[in-house]
């Protein structure tokens, strides 16, 4: 037991997460009750986020005092909700908690009583649902683990219970930890190198969990042989306590944090001293929520009704939505998020600026809750705590295309606003990705996001430049390119032209008697990047293509994550047509092929690619499913499929593609997120808004154009662009690697 005073002891504990009179939350087992008692309502209340100087939690009585045996009923005393002492000083033996649902289980994390130590704890969660079926959830490493037990329902939605037993005392937040992985996926970024991240009496409700993310309070420990902490996130400028009798340090970096940010370094996309607040993604992207868009999609708005404190908001709309929340309470409660479905535009046009970094905050899960957010007349005390590239889409002119613009084009214009929001929002806000910029001055390397391995094979040499060229030009920085030529050799003027890529270019070459399964398998040995995608090398790819995969991942917790072919150009028509494909931003039993991105060790771990001629890409996500996966379909925006009128091994006909098919464009859709548009054709926000990168200039069945999304940056490589490729090629068997050539 950590801490110089003698623990506090308990035979057995309750904690409720909810709403009190929701009467489920009342099902304690019989050798529980009469037991001690902490509450955590549904009221919109204070966010527990620092310890007060004494070290109690706040709202409890002080230090010393009692109003009331353990688990006494409310009486002119008052209820009892804690112990006398700090939580992280607090024993107890058999600890019960239940909570409505997974997102209020969540909230322990962020709450003083998760430092308390345990060794037996019944989890209960009262409405939980399997992400998708088939999906086999795992209980995360637990130090001293002796039992588990869990239920789940039959039906695959209901009451889950999970009992954990260990030999020795943990704090309840690693057991939390360990239960999350049963009930929701969950996949950390990928790293060769990171440090250890503590929270030191302070519970940010961005901090989330993590295998390098803790949260204690009082003294950090002391070490000789290697310090425990890495980066200390503290509530003010007074430095970490630190433990006697150690002579080496305790951690490397402190970052001053408060519950809803951290300050900002210079050049981080934020102004000077600045807090920029962040994001638990993991917890606060909602899945199943993407649209309606358009000029005509319902609209609600969000209002800031005078009261006594000037902290209550309510979001009013049409069908009787009249929704409302508290600034201090962690985020948007889940019946408000639930109640935005089928609303596509939020107008925020009177955001007050008396507490600017909540507002900011709540901004922030609006956007990820799906809708386009529009605030015109945001407060610049607001917009300081948003990173730019937020701003100016938060605050900028809806879409309006001059001219008489098609209907198609207008739809698309709007929801395309909506994910650029959604995407600056996560890779400018959330944790995973912010944190490494605010600590970059102490750890340089950190700052660097996973990398990616492109793998394009190909055997159709006419295709090569384009292809590479889209690749080249996204956004995504960390990205190599992996070309394997599969049964060609490439021709002198050909890799002199390769030569000239700005990207590193790893070049394989495979015998046509291997099969294409074969190919890609070579294509990934060569490969050096922690996450793997695939790229078709005759599909269109828009230049944010790989950031949404990076972040669709992320959030998402799914081992394989696509988009889903739902803009298809049909070659023999000379048309573009948006087809339904499934829900976006949703778990889905597959996604296009030509999209597909994976973890390094998740793709060895289920076996990689099978040795097979076609249907390789089915064959990988059928391997995920099996080993107990999930597989994640992301926004359509950014990939064409392109259908040839030959060269696919499966053809179900022409009708299919057509069939339920909605907006219809001549040849590709002329727009930027596409990768197809220039700037002067694109609406304002979308050409100028965000750090895009150079887009491909390229010929296409739209024609020739160029396009640009930063005309600060100069274009990549100068490659001609047009539509990627699609694996579904004729392929000949062929045999073992036979040359390979690193490009620089």
């Amino acid at each position: 037991m950590p801490g110089s005073e003698r623990p506090e002891k308990y035979l057995r504990w309750r904690v409720r997460i909810g709403d009190p009179a929701d009467r489920r939350h009342r099902r304690w087992p019989l050798a529980l009750l009469g037991s001690g008692l902490t509450e955590l309502p549904d009221d919109g209340g204070s966010g527990l986020t620092e310890l007060p100087d004494d070290g109690t939690a706040p709202g409890l009585p002080e230090r010393g005092t009692r109003t009331g045996p353990p688990g006494s009923r409310p009486g002119r005393a008052g209820r009892r909700r804690g112990p006398v002492g700090p939580w992280h000083q607090v024993f107890v033996g058999r600890m019960v908690v239940t909570a409505g649902s997974v997102d209020r289980l969540r909230r322990l994390l962020d709450h003083p009583v998760s430092l308390a130590r345990v060794r037996r704890v019944t989890v209960v969660v009262q409405e939980w649902q399997i992400p998708q079926r088939g999906w086999s959830g795992r209980l995360g490493p637990l130090p001293h683990l002796l039992t588990q037990r869990v239920r789940t329902p039959r039906d695959d939605r209901g009451r889950v219970v999970v009992e954990i037993e260990v030999r020795w005392s943990v704090p309840l937040r690693s057991v939390l930890v360990a239960v999350l992985p049963l009930l929701l996926p969950v996949r950390p970024m990928p790293t060769p190198g990171g440090p250890e991240v503590t929270a030191q009496d302070v519970f940010p409700e961005w901090l989330g969990a993590g295998p390098r993310l803790d949260a204690i309070a009082g003294e950090l420990p002391g070490s000789d042989d290697i310090r425990p902490y890495d980066i200390v996130l503290r509530p003010g400028d007074a430095a970490p306590g630190t433990a006697g009798g150690a002579t080496g340090p305790s951690y490397r970096e402190v970052c001053t944090v408060d519950r809803y940010g951290a300050a900002s370094p210079v050049g981080d996309g934020f102004g000077v001293g600045r807090t920029s607040v962040l994001l638990d993604l993991e917890h606060a992207v909602p899945v199943g929520r993407y649209g309606p868009f358009g000029p005509a999609a319902p609209r609600a708005e969000l209002t800031f009704p005078s009261d006594p404190d000037g902290r209550g908001w309510r979001i009013v709309g049409p069908d009787g939505l009249d929704r409302g929340g508290r600034l201090d309470r962690r985020w948007p409660a889940e019946e408000v998020r639930a109640a935005l479905d089928g609303i596509g535009v939020l107008d925020c046009r009177a955001i007050p600026g008396r507490y600017p970094e909540a507002e900011a905050a709540l901004l922030l899960h609006l956007v990820l809750a799906g809708v386009l957010v529009h605030a015109p007349e945001l407060p610049p005390a607001c917009a300081a705590h948003l990173a730019d590239e937020l701003v100016e889409l938060l605050a900028g002119p809806l879409p309006d295309r001059p001219g008489p613009a098609p209907a198609r084009y207008a739809d698309l214009d709007w929801e395309a606003r909506a994910v650029r929001q959604r995407r600056a929002a996560m890779r400018r806000h959330g944790r995973e990705f912010a944190l490494p910029r605010l600590t970059v001055d102490a750890f340089p390397g950190f700052g660097r996001l996973p990398s990616v391995s492109a793998l394009l094979v190909t055997r159709r040499l006419a295709y090569v430049l384009d292809a590479v060229a889209a690749i080249e030009a996204q956004s995504y920085p960390e990205l190599e390119i992996v070309l394997c030529l599969h049964g060609v050799g490439l021709p002198a003027d050909l890799r002199t032209r390769l030569a000239r890529c700005t990207r590193q270019l790893e070049i394989v070459e495979v015998p046509a008697g291997q099969s294409f399964g074969e190919a890609v398998g070579a294509a990934t040995a060569r490969a050096r990047g922690s996450l793997v995608t695939k790229f078709d090398d005759d599909d269109t790819y828009g230049p944010e293509h790989v950031w949404d995969l990076v972040l669709a991942r992320h959030h998402s917790g799914a081992t394989l994550v696509g988009k889903p072919a739902e803009f298809v150009y049909v070659e023999t028509l000379g048309t573009t047509v948006r087809r339904d494909a499934g829900a976006p931003e949703s778990f889905a039993p597959v996604v296009a092929g030509g999209t597909m991105l994976i973890g390094r060790g998740d793709l060895e771990e289920v076996g990689g690619w099978r040795p097979v001629p076609r249907s390789v890409d089915r064959g990988l996500i059928d391997r995920v499913r099996r080993a107990g996966g999930l597989i994640y379909r992301t926004h359509p925006l950014g990939y064409v499929y392109q259908r040839r009128s030959a060269g696919h091994t499966w053809d179900p006909g022409l009708e299919y593609f057509l069939r339920d098919a909605g907006a219809q464009w001549s040849g590709l859709p002329r727009h930027a997120e596409f990768g197809t548009a220039s700037v002067r054709e694109s609406t304002p926000d979308l050409a100028t808004a965000g750090p895009a990168g150079p887009l491909p200039s390229g010929r296409g069945p739209a024609g020739p154009v160029l396009t640009r999304a930063d005309s600060s940056r100069p274009p990549r490589g100068g490659f001609p662009a047009s539509p990627g490729a699609d694996d579904d090629v004729p392929r000949r068997r062929g045999g073992s690697t036979v040359g390979h050539c690193r490009l620089l």
